[in-house]
């Protein structure tokens, strides 16, 4: 195989599309088929810290970063969704599209293209190369993966290549950071360009199809062969029963092992958030100062950052599902469920992520085409188990579940708990899917088309810097949305009377707002402290957990109790129960509220959604306690 870094290799001279040493940054559009490894070059070029995950549907608005070159120049380097084909039929394509022709006021016109294609699937991503180049912006043609090409017996004749497309190529491993050089040189106006050739413009897939097959071989193009391995996994992982059955054993294993591991970590945390408090109280003198930084911040913030290990956890192993391929073949088996409500695999990959976070979630279901199908599928991911609830669930079932295992050391009873409130969330949305499908959102059944990525050994960066990203934004969280619903918390007790002093906690304004709401969440068996946490969760679920350290510790009877013990303390079972059925419910995001009125251009479906999520919650918490009790 011969690479672009030959400067005779192409035949021509060099070409400078950024000229001017020290000039203002400049726009290149980096663009790819989705599982094309785009955002993995993206990362290794700006060094900027975005997800890269092994389906569609991740990066579905621009991002972008400036790339440093050798001779001090930036270049703003834009991070397109990955699409197949310019014609704007999804949202994700119409972005590309219009960044590419400069039609968005929100982002410059590229003067620039990077194309990454896959080289071990070359002969379906060379049709996205015919309308990319016949926008006749320079255009460096990066074949990434090129490890696997070679170690799997694939070949290709870089030269023969771009003489076909007239546009220089270059072979590189994004992964291992092999011939990156080639595509900075490329950006600084050092690599030498082919003559230019005129290209079909392709709106027939069929066409484009003959065609990327005839450059193919003209190229000499060969396929890698799949790994045995592959075959045999895949066999096992899309088998209409064994799959379902390894996913669930997946999950299983997954919850499991964040429970026997979380446990001691989170105790460390615990010990290091008590021992810094400790150290506080023997500082300060006594003082409203140092009540407002023991019962506000360290009790409110420090009952939340006991969770990172287990919120650290549960992203690991999403990224290692995630990086290796598996997740892929997993929104294909979910393919044939969701045509049973209306909806298609594509569906799933938003549903999917949203038990990280329904804002992302909700912003990943541009890539999908049907309308109404779009709409169905931001309507239910907000009833998927998010990270916040996770700390929610995890708090309340550590509080009143004892650890004791059902089937040894393979399924615990909070484990089980866990799984049955992910699946409730599920059930949940599927059912909601299928009112929704057959009623006001009915629509045609969509064929669901998925490339299946190569199976990889997710890297130990890319992990890494996944990690590293969650417990920033984690921490992010604490010290400000947390930190402050702590403080507002900490004066709505302490707010002194007429006469200059301390008001009881049942006479201050928390008390007396607490007890307002109260009547209207006492048939759900909950108390008012319970109510306020329940309003404070709005601005974000895990204030739930530092609203009720805050209040429980400045109340006489449980002042000297730990949460889990404050919590057992004034809440049955039943309670218990029933405010973990409202909490799976109960739309209590007001980002994700925000985000679903920009998806779909009005407050219509978003007070829709509040009100039907609400009358669920509460609905399914009273049935569950009065059932219960």
């Amino acid at each position: 195989m011969s690479g672009c870094s030959d400067c005779n290799s192409c035949g021509s001279a060099a070409v400078l599309p950024f000229p001017g040493a020290k000039a203002a940054p400049k726009a290149v559009a980096l663009i790819g088929p989705p599982n094309s490894g785009k955002t993995t070059l993206f990362n290794r070029l700006t060094g900027l810290r975005q997800k890269v995950a092994n389906f569609p549907g991740v990066t579905v608005e621009q991002h972008t970063g400036l790339v440093e070159l050798a001779d001090g120049r930036s270049l703003q380097v834009i991070d397109l969704p990955g699409v197949y084909s310019l014609v704007p039929r999804s949202e994700d394509e119409r972005i590309a599209h219009d960044v590419l022709r400069g039609l968005r006021e929100d982002s410059p016109k590229p003067e620039a293209v990077l194309l990454v294609l896959d080289s071990t699937n070359l002969g379906r991503h060379l049709m996205l190369a015919a309308p990319i180049l016949s926008l006749g912006l320079p255009t460096l043609v990066i074949l990434n993966m090129a490890d696997d090409l070679r170690s799997r017996g694939g070949q290709l004749d870089l030269k023969a290549l771009s003489a076909q497309l007239g546009a220089p190529v270059a072979l590189v491993s994004a992964r291992q950071g092999e011939g990156i050089g080639q595509v900075l040189d490329f950006l600084a106006g050092a690599m030498p360009k082919p003559a230019p050739k005129e290209l079909p413009i392709l709106q027939d897939v069929r066409k484009c199809r003959a065609w990327a097959g005839e450059v193919g071989s003209q190229a000499h193009y060969r396929a890698p062969i799949p790994p045995r391995w592959t075959r045999r996994l895949d066999a096992l992982f899309l088998h209409p029963v064994a799959g379902p059955l390894v996913f669930v054993a997946v999950v299983v294993a997954l919850f499991q092992t964040i429970f026997s591991i979380a446990d001691p970590s989170q105790d460390a945390v615990d010990w290091l958030v008590r021992i810094s408090a400790g150290w506080v109280k023997l500082v300060l003198p006594d003082s409203l100062f140092r009540s407002l930084l023991l019962d506000g911040v360290w009790k409110g913030v420090g009952s939340v950052v006991v969770f990172l290990p287990q919120i650290l956890l549960l992203f690991l192993f999403i990224g290692i599902l995630e990086d290796s391929g598996y997740l892929a073949r997993a929104a294909l088996i979910a393919d044939r469920t969701m045509a049973r409500v209306g909806l298609q695999g594509k569906s799933f990959i938003p549903l999917l992520s949203a038990h990280a976070c329904a804002v992302p979630a909700i912003m990943s279901t541009r890539t999908i085409e049907n309308r109404r199908d779009r709409f169905a599928t931001i309507l239910i991911a907000p009833l998927m188990t998010c990270s916040a609830r996770f700390q929610v669930y995890s708090l309340i079932i550590a509080a009143f579940l004892p650890n004791r295992h059902l089937l040894g050391a393979l399924l615990s009873a909070r484990t089980a708990a866990m799984i049955g409130l992910y699946v409730l969330g599920f059930a949940m949305a599927v059912a909601t899917a299928k009112v929704l499908k057959s009623s006001i959102l009915k629509s045609g059944r969509t064929p669901f088309l998925l490339e299946m990525p190569s199976y990889r050994w997710p890297t130990v960066q890319s992990l890494g810097l996944r990690l590293y990203d969650r417990a920033k934004v984690f921490l992010y969280r604490a010290g400000t949305v947390i930190l402050l619903v702590s403080v507002i918390l900490w004066m709505a007790e302490n707010v002194p009377t007429k006469h200059g002093k301390m008001p009881p906690i049942q006479e201050s304004l928390a008390g007396t707002v607490g007890h307002t709401i109260e009547p209207a969440i006492r048939p759900l068996g909950l108390n008012w402290q319970v109510g306020i946490g329940l309003i404070t969760a709005v601005f974000a679920r895990e204030t739930m957990i530092a609203t009720l350290a805050t209040l429980y510790g400045t109340e006489p009877d449980t002042k000297s109790l730990d949460l889990q013990k404050a919590l057992r303390h004034d809440l049955t079972p039943a309670g218990a129960v029933a405010l973990l059925i409202f909490f799976a419910f109960a739309m209590q995001c007001i980002s994700t509220i925000a985000v679903v009125r920009r998806e779909t251009g009005g407050w219509k479906w978003p007070a829709l959604q509040f009100v039907y999520m609400s009358v669920l919650a509460y609905a399914g918490a009273f049935l569950a306690f009065h059932l219960l009790s």
